[in-house]
């Protein structure tokens, strides 16, 4: 049983190695040609370079991992409504909570991703570096017994890149893989605390979520302490450059684009309106307000319209007939009790009837006298 584990991890690392010396050799061969092939500074910048690469390749999970986590930041609240409704029964609670995460597309577990991805190629490189140094005359993978002896032996600051602070009595070397014990612990520190600091809203700072990222904060610098004394040198540079690689994106994503209610989001809006204030540009919040002019153009009346007549057909014009003439008011005659021709009385009509009544000379058809 036991051989049969040490073949499934032959089966797993092989691969991870012949990738991890060929980025590395890659890059020392860049570097051999400015400082040495047997330069320390050559391998190290190689390690840097290997580092690169792989964090690199790693942004897509990375960029998982930014949403993973601000989801779960904004998912605190309603979390906290299903322990108050399901705090009592742990099973349902679990489920209403995985169901909760399902919903919104937030996998809890995507903020280990680049950390448990880079485990392997971590572990890989220390296998390098371990064989270099106790089997340099033994190949592994692209790394033949020349380099492996070059790589075993270069030394930086008088100090070995296979040497560890445990593996060695020299003053120096133990200075160095201290230093880098010490950045490697507080760039892992700093790193989870920006997170915690700037990013979070306050609203995810208690619960379990919160819990589990104090935890992590403390915890996890204390484990690379302590697991760090054995590293050996060349290992300690790959992790301290992965974690400022890591401190540097987060940082960028954190200030360009901070989840909403947490102090990384205030401390843009003040950015970016001191920078609207620099170029004269209005706060697109503030509603913009009407000029004079624009006020005294909407007030003032419009003229009135000219009403068109409207179009009559040429039936509706026959039945309507000419317009009519006032009617004249003829000259009273001087003789009084004179009759009007062809009328059977005396009488003339004065008054409203005078006008209204017809003259028997307008009558058509009839002579005159």
């Amino acid at each position: 049983m036991f051989d049969f584990f040490i073949a499934l991890g032959s089966f797993i690392m092989t691969p991870l190695y012949y990738v991890t010396s060929f980025v590395l050799l890659a890059f020392h061969r860049l570097f051999g040609g400015i400082f040495g092939e047997e330069s320390g500074a050559a391998w190290v910048l190689s390690i840097v370079g290997l580092t690169v690469v792989i964090r690199a390749a790693l942004i897509p999970l990375f960029v998982k991992q930014i949403k993973s986590s601000r989801n779960m930041q904004l998912l605190q609240p309603k979390v906290k409504e299903l322990q108050k409704k399901y705090g009592h029964d742990r099973e349902r609670l679990a489920q209403e909570t995985m169901a909760l995460y399902k919903d919104t597309g937030t996998n809890p577990f995507a903020s280990c991703l680049p950390l448990i991805l880079q485990m392997p190629i971590f572990l890989a490189l220390f296998r390098l570096i371990d064989h270099a140094a106790k089997h340099p005359d033994e190949k592994r993978a692209l790394l033949t017994s020349d380099l492996a002896t070059k790589f075993a032996n270069a030394e930086l600051f008088g100090a070995k890149i296979s040497d560890s602070f445990t593996s060695t009595d020299l003053t120096e070397v133990r200075i160095l893989a201290g230093v880098l014990v010490v950045a490697m612990t507080a760039t892992t520190f700093l790193t989870q605390r920006q997170l915690m600091s700037k990013n979070m809203p306050a609203d995810a700072m208690t619960g379990p979520y919160a819990q589990q990222q104090k935890m992590l904060l403390y915890v996890l610098p204390v484990v690379f302490a302590v697991g760090g004394i054995a590293f050996p040198i060349g290992v300690l540079f790959y992790w301290t450059t992965s974690n400022l690689w890591t401190m540097c994106q987060q940082f960028y994503v954190i200030r360009s684009n901070p989840a909403p209610g947490t102090p990384a989001a205030k401390a843009k809006q003040e950015r970016d309106a001191a920078k609207r204030a620099r170029k004269g540009l209005p706060d697109p919040s503030t509603p913009i307000e009407p000029s004079a002019t624009a006020t005294a153009v909407a007030e003032a009346p419009e003229a009135p319209k000219r009403q068109q007549p409207k179009k009559k057909t040429r039936s509706q014009r026959k039945k309507q007939g000419p317009p009519s003439a006032k009617p004249q008011q003829r000259p009273r005659p001087s003789g009084a009790g004179s009759t009007a021709q062809g009328s059977g009385k005396g009488i003339e009509p004065t008054g409203r009837d005078a006008q209204a009544a017809p003259d028997a000379d307008d009558e058509p058809g009839r002579n005159t006298a």
